[in-house]
């Protein structure tokens, strides 16, 4: 058994579930050769899990903590066999204990995209970005192209409005404590009712759900880039949805013309895998930019319940961006423009010219 020391450091719920981690970790030690006394954090994310980093004989490995009953690391583990039946770089799980949830996983590494393509944009590498940007592309299309869908969750009606909740119950009235009228409200339902619509009416493939820069590392070409992360919440669902995703995302924003650039390149890699995108480009960039709105007022939502009650406040600080990203849409197009009116008393003095 592994002594308290390994795990000391580290805090844990209760004595109990860091005796059971310290037991499993040094059975797991055992069979894949790495030193427990080398565990430490690697990494943290907006749910309850956590990951540390161990040490073997010339590679690392990721250890995942994530504790019952608030995480299921049985869709991980069911996620991660699709991603490598397609093909793809994503972690391999080398050890379970699915009832406690704790997993060894392969180490994709620590370079993240987003790093990089924040370091690409501030030195205005655009070429280095749009490399990173092909990978992921082909990466996605591979993975809708090969991954079965049909036993994922569907991203049905319910799941969409239940998404769309999230904002007017905390960020409007959590974030700004506004209350909105009943006609406020009336209009709120009739925008949701579209954006469900529009995205119930798109084809469906399998979804990452979280397909940004924060959750691609970059890996060698031997091991296929990129390396793909926390798709434990994957579902069946709207084509364009992780297109969306990687474009506008919580933590980098690019000029439009670059997105569109790089939509186009993604939807003629689709077609030519027979995907079932629209024939006519526009009418996907009409999808996109929908299901992105969509995501950014779930989003909107999301970081305000991590503040106010996770404590976790650091997410707030890109409420802007997800405002400018809800905003530009809204304005555009016929049915949405009710929605802009309900933003805008919330954006405050950045909505400007300047803000977009």
């Amino acid at each position: 058994m592994v002594t308290t020391s390994t795990t000391a450091a580290i805090a844990w719920p209760d004595d109990d579930r860091r005796e059971r981690f310290d037991r499993w970790l040094a059975t797991a030690a055992q069979r894949h050769g790495f030193d427990p006394q080398s565990l430490r954090a690697a990494s943290a994310d907006a749910s309850f899990r956590r990951y540390f980093r161990v040490d073997g004989a010339g590679r690392s490995f990721i250890v995942m903590d994530a504790p019952p009953p608030q995480e299921d690391v049985r869709p991980f583990i069911a996620i991660a066999s699709m991603f490598e039946s397609a093909g793809l770089n994503a972690p391999r799980v080398l050890e379970q204990d699915a009832e406690h949830g704790f997993l060894l996983l392969s180490d994709l590494g620590s370079q993240l995209y987003l790093q990089a393509l924040q370091q690409a944009q501030a030195t205005g590498d655009l070429s280095g970005a749009a490399s990173l940007m092909r990978d992921a592309t082909v990466a996605l299309v591979q993975w809708q192209s090969r991954a079965d869908a049909r036993g994922l969750p569907p991203y049905d009606d319910a799941l969409l409005r239940r998404e769309l909740q999230l904002f007017p119950d905390w960020c409007v009235a959590q974030e700004y404590g506004v209350t909105w009228t009943a006609e406020q409200q009336s209009r709120w339902q009739k925008v949701c009712d579209l954006l469900v619509a529009s995205a119930l009416a798109q084809p469906t493939v399998a979804v990452h759900r979280d397909y940004m820069p924060r959750n691609l590392m970059i890996c060698t070409p031997e091991a296929g880039n990129p390396g793909i992360l926390d798709f434990q919440d994957a579902v069946r669902g709207p084509i364009s949805y992780d297109m969306a995703s990687l474009l506008r995302d919580a933590f980098i924003s690019w000029e439009e013309e670059q997105e569109i650039d790089w939509a186009v390149r993604y939807w003629q890699q689709a077609k030519k895998a027979s995907l079932p995108v629209p024939e006519d480009f526009g009418d996907f960039w009409r999808q996109l930019e929908w299901m992105g709105l969509q995501r950014h007022l779930k989003v909107l939502g999301i970081f305000c319940r991590l503040k106010h009650r996770d404590g976790k406040p650091n997410y707030s600080k890109d409420l802007p961006r997800f405002f400018r990203y809800a905003h530009k849409v809204a304005v555009r197009y016929n049915g949405l423009g009710p929605l802009a009116h309900l933003l805008e008393p919330l954006m405050g003095t950045a909505r400007s010219d300047a803000f977009y």
